[in-house]
């Protein structure tokens, strides 16, 4: 029989893919400070129209800032903790569902695969 089954996929990190991911996060933090400046424009704008629902706007603006500042952070982090990992450390990289053949008396916990890749190719499945 054959069954549907969730199979984790690593990336081994190389200095490759070391550098891809670190460019990576730094197009998302610039997009990220992008947008943050732009809602900082906006709320100085907000600030000079008139009363009413001005106060509104500006709590909007806020908030979304705060996100933005948020996830910059977290980008920060990440690319931290990225430039400590050594090479050839695993990083998982997504889950994706395989078909796998079960048969009567196999063992459940060995029909758990995972897929090891390197700079784009498949070096091993355990």
């Amino acid at each position: 029989m054959q069954v549907l089954r969730t199979t984790v996929v690593k990336q081994v990190l190389t200095e490759t893919l070391k550098q891809s991911l670190l460019s990576s996060y730094q197009d998302k933090k610039s997009q990220l400070e992008k947008e943050y400046e732009q809602l900082r424009f906006e709320l100085k704008k907000t600030e000079r129209q008139q009363k009413g629902s001005r106060q509104q706007k500006a709590g909007f603006f806020q908030k979304e800032m705060e996100q933005r500042r948020q996830k910059i952070e977290n980008i920060d982090f990440q690319q931290s903790q990225l430039e400590m990992l050594p090479l050839g450390s695993e990083l998982k990289e997504k889950e994706v569902q395989a078909l796998i053949d079960v048969q009567v008396g196999d063992r459940w916990e060995e029909t758990e695969k995972t897929i090891v890749i390197k700079d784009g190719i498949v070096v091993e499945i355990r």
